[in-house]
């Protein structure tokens, strides 16, 4: 692949609805240009490993802080990404909290959609990011969505959903989060969901392509 990459980061709160904006993004766009052109990177994946602690250890950690995040790997993935590489990307079990002993490989696109929680308060991914969204979606709805999914997809209980979110999503959210807000281009409002906001993502990415 000779063309440059471009890549559009999207944050936010725990379930605010970057994933849901990332996917539909990634999407149409790719039914418009192939899908080999467009791919998305998770911050999650990125999530350290944790071997040396036990699950009990690892219940404990505080996930929604910056030291939680191997940024380092994530910043050097970003950087072969752009010079057209290959990367083997971790893939993390939420079940234990860890990273499993699986990759997956990712290769190069036109358009890298990169999302999570923490992008925009790291500087040095921002100075990777061509475009920087940030989902600014209610708080109490925010909780309501990652009950629902923490439970159905990632075998946790109601108290353990709850707890957590006291102990570390939401400080975390005011101290790390929220602040980050102020280097975002776009502020979404209403969730991943909001057509406008799509529209305007998706005609700004192709007019980056074609320059």
């Amino acid at each position: 692949m000779n063309e440059s990459s471009i890549f559009i980061g999207i944050a936010g709160a725990s379930a605010s609805g970057k994933s849901l904006l990332a996917q539909t993004i990634h999407s149409e766009l790719a039914a418009e240009m192939g899908t080999e052109a467009v791919t998305i990177i998770k911050e999650d994946s990125y999530y350290k490993e944790r071997s040396d602690l036990t699950f009990k250890e690892r219940e404990q950690i505080n996930y929604d802080h910056p030291n939680a995040f191997d940024h380092d790997l994530l910043i050097s993935h970003l950087d072969a990404l752009a010079k057209q590489q290959t990367i083997e990307v971790p893939v993390y079990d939420y079940t234990v909290h860890n990273r499993s002993d699986k990759t997956t490989t990712l290769a190069p696109a036109r358009v890298v959609i990169v999302e999570g929680i923490l992008l925009l308060n790291d500087k040095a991914i921002r100075k990777r990011l061509d475009a920087k969204v940030f989902m600014d979606t209610d708080l109490d709805i925010c909780l309501l969505r990652r009950l629902k999914r923490d439970i159905e997809e990632r075998g946790r209980t109601v108290d353990s959903v709850i707890e957590q979110y006291k102990r570390t999503v939401r400080p975390m959210f005011m101290e790390f989060v929220q602040p980050s807000k102020q280097y975002a281009d776009i502020i979404v409002p209403r969730g991943g969901k909001n057509r406008v906001v799509i529209e305007m993502v998706k005609a700004r990415i192709i007019q980056m392509l074609s320059k």
